[in-house]
């Protein structure tokens, strides 16, 4: 319980980073970065490199170009589908790194929690657009996207302003994630079986 109360700060970020890295891994590098290096949020020895000027550049553009490309019908599928080899590794190391410092225990702890919480957030979304691409219009999509956008930022500085609730929110949405998983399985069926019928032969 010791360990938990002086840790708690960085548990919650290391949660908040790995939730986020399943949404917008670019936004998560660059605003960690980027509060880190203005002394907003002390990182570890092992995240360090999120505050070189060339991290924070990288993460920044691929934020800007993830922005646009996440509100277009079908490009975010495929960029959805791209990052899944991307966003779970990340989402792993950057909660193992943010605990990095408590010993390598906790630090293979952390990624592993945190890889899976990662995966479970990038596999919800990815679902989720999937249904949303059914759609003929493209407001769903941009709605969604924007949403995800403000639950990032919010998360990460919820997170840091007040861990607690953070937490309590976190554990929250992954019920709320898990009960909805059938229906995202569903809605993916229906997408499966619709470009089926558009590529069978007449």
């Amino acid at each position: 319980m010791n360990w938990l109360q002086t840790h708690l700060p960085e548990l919650a970020m290391s949660a908040a980073m790995a939730w986020g890295a399943g949404l917008r891994l670019y936004l998560v590098v660059f605003v960690v970065g980027l509060l880190g290096k203005l002394g907003y949020v002390p990182l570890p020895e092992t995240l360090k490199l999120l505050m070189n000027p060339v991290v924070l550049g990288a993460a920044g553009f691929m934020a800007f170009i993830e922005f646009f490309a996440d509100k277009i019908p079908w490009l975010d599928s495929a960029w959805d589908a791209i990052h899944t080899f991307l966003r779970i590794p990340a989402g792993a190391a950057l909660a193992a790194g943010m605990l990095g410092e408590s010993g390598e225990g906790v630090a293979m702890a952390a990624a592993i929690i945190g890889g899976t919480l990662t995966a479970g957030t990038h596999f919800g979304k990815a679902g989720t657009r999937a249904v949303a691409n059914t759609s003929p219009e493209p407001f769903s999509n941009i709605g969604l996207s924007l949403a995800e956008d403000t639950m990032v930022a919010g998360g990460l500085a919820l997170a840091m302003a007040n861990p607690i609730i953070f937490l309590v929110l976190l554990l929250i949405f992954i019920i709320a994630l898990a009960v909805l998983i059938r229906f995202i399985l569903k809605g993916l069926s229906a997408v499966v079986n619709k470009l089926s019928a558009r590529v069978a032969p007449a």
